[in-house]
């Protein structure tokens, strides 16, 4: 990715210039970090958030971290940490030597939590989680102050003692903060701290038996790397305060300490985001791995064919916001498609093929056409399409009798084959059941593309290939996973997915198309982008994704 200093102004950008102009940081630095837990793979949301948090310390020429927040072994592991390194890196986001991992900070991070038991801020519950759940109060009325909030400082230290040496059972003690049961935000009301967690953690292994929550851990970590602006999703403004608080009662982050600044996080129609879900679907076998093809995951948008430079101007144009919303997914289809317009290479394949004889052509002549690669882009040059007697086009392309406004095949009508000649309709075979099966044709000889023929025009051009020259492949033709915007949750996610999202059919395409390699891109002329799957493709046997239709359902807003 480029380093793109051009300021785009933006509420965050109005915070951080605030910050610089007081001389909040040394060295007016920016600092920001991207800290996914390992516990899935990214989705679109976390490459809106990474490239946020990247561009922007790109912006001010500061620093940027990836930090794995691995402070729950019980859904983290090595895979994942991997998978989100990768689609960083492809995103086009660099960290250099700023790699940590929470983990690191652990023995850190006890110590701080002592300093909170000595200062009397910080105390060992032997409520179970359920009653402490159940005394955390609502909304409307102050919390129960647990029957041990009031133990003494030496008492608690022996006994948080106890528990990072692995003396105490899951579920029989945790440490919390001690703050204020009756504080309208409920974050506030005496959070947990520490719980006990007797597992292998697969970074750390066995050396620990206590495990941070997130509240705590997150400012902590933010203050020890020296983050200047942790940017977070909405959800975690309530959580500010707490965030804050335990900044402020650590004595050694009182000096220029960071400041957590909330934006919308990215919602797209008719997509599963959440990672929860997703494993849901992985581990039921309802869609094939993190990485299906239908999914927002970036591994499963990669595969499926999608371009980091489309993700990173969708991000751009979308930018941040206060509130919440949804955005259409035709949007980030109409950067993929404005990228790819001038890098794919442009093939006829006919993904419902419909026989046609050309009845005046030689039945053995073979014409090797020279065809554009790409009208667009003439440093792509040309290729060789061969037409023959006997071709495919779409099933679409006929009708036996034609609606108003329609240009292609009937009896009777003229279209051109693209690259090709004039064909004319002149009868048509079917089957017992009344379906086309083939179409009788004749050529004109005399209307070549290219050769500067300047008589009759015809309305309707249409893409074709050889039925004796071509290849048959394997197309997957995508749609969304979900039926509907309408609201899934873990229990009905099963009766919201759509049994249509994914139809594999048989195409035949020209033998330029058959030498694609994993993840090459190319338009299928009139049919769309698609991309040739890594996980399916083999050599002189692509299988295609398709990435995007040709037709935008969406317009950039008028500058």
């Amino acid at each position: 990715m480029e380093n793109n200093n051009e300021k785009k102004s933006n509420f965050i950008i109005n915070y951080i210039d605030e910050d610089l102009k007081n001389g909040v940081y040394t060295d007016h630095r920016v600092h920001t970090r991207f800290p996914p837990e390992p516990n899935g793979y990214l989705h679109i949301g976390h490459a809106k958030s990474s490239l946020l948090n990247y561009k922007i310390a790109q912006q001010y020429g500061g620093t940027f971290n990836l930090r794995f927040d691995d402070t729950n072994p019980e859904k983290e592991n090595m895979e994942y940490v991997e998978s989100i390194k990768e689609d960083l890196t492809w995103l086009g986001i660099e960290w250099g030597d700023n790699l940590f991992f929470a983990s690191s900070y652990f023995k850190k991070m006890v110590e701080l939590a002592k300093e909170l038991i000595r200062k009397g801020l910080a105390y060992v519950d032997d409520q179970d989680s359920e009653t402490i759940r159940q005394t955390r109060g609502t909304l409307t009325e102050a919390g129960q102050p647990s029957p041990f909030r009031d133990r003494a400082p030496e008492t608690n230290m022996a006994l948080f003692d106890a528990m990072i040496r692995g003396d105490v059972e899951e579920g029989a003690q945790v440490l919390r903060a001690k703050i204020d049961m009756a504080s309208p935000n409920m974050n506030m009301r005496d959070p947990i701290i520490y719980r006990v967690r007797h597992m292998v953690h697969p970074n750390s292994g066995e050396e620990w038996h206590v495990y941070p929550m997130y509240d705590f851990a997150h400012p902590v970590e933010d203050a020890i790397e020296g983050i200047t602006h942790s940017l977070c999703t909405l959800e975690f403004e309530d959580h500010r305060p707490i965030y804050n608080w335990f900044i402020e009662h650590l004595d050694e982050f009182q000096r220029e300490p960071p400041r957590q600044i909330e934006f919308a996080k990215l919602n797209l129609s008719k997509t599963i985001m959440g990672k929860r879900y997703i494993k849901k679907l992985v581990d039921e076998g309802v869609i094939d791995g993190w990485d299906d093809p239908r999914m927002t995951t970036i591994a499963g948008l990669r595969r499926r064919g999608y371009t980091p430079e489309a993700i990173q101007d969708f991000c751009d144009e979308i930018g941040v916001a206060k509130a919440n919303s949804t955005v259409d997914m035709a949007m980030l289809e109409h950067f993929v498609r404005n990228d790819l317009k001038l890098k794919a290479p442009r093939y006829n394949c006919v993904l419902h093929p419909l026989k046609v004889t050309i009845t005046n052509w030689p039945e053995d002549k073979v014409e090797w056409l020279n065809i554009e690669t790409n009208q667009d882009v003439e440093a792509m040059g040309t290729h060789q399409m061969p037409f023959t007697r006997e071709l495919y086009v779409e099933q679409s392309d006929f009708m036996k009798e034609p609606v108003k406004k329609y240009f292609r095949l009937f009896p009777g009508n003229e279209v051109r084959l693209r690259g090709a000649y004039f064909v004319k309709c002149n009868d048509f075979i079917e089957d017992e059941n009344g379906n086309v099966i083939e179409l009788k044709c004749t050529y004109d000889p005399e209307t070549k593309c290219g050769t500067g023929f300047t008589g009759r025009k015809v309305k309707g051009t249409i893409h074709w290939v050889s039925a004796t020259q071509c290849q048959p492949v394997e197309v997957h033709m995508l749609k969304t996973l979900l039926k509907d915007d309408s609201k899934y949750t873990l229990d009905n996610l099963m009766e919201k997915i759509d049994p249509q999202s994914l139809e594999i059919i048989t195409a035949m395409a020209e033998p330029e198309v058959i030498k694609a390699e994993p993840y090459d891109k190319m338009q299928f002329v009139r049919n769309g982008y698609f991309s040739a799957d890594p996980k399916y493709s083999k050599p002189g046997k692509p299988v295609f994704n398709q990435i995007v239709p040709l037709k935008s359902g969406w317009r950039p807003p008028k500058k």
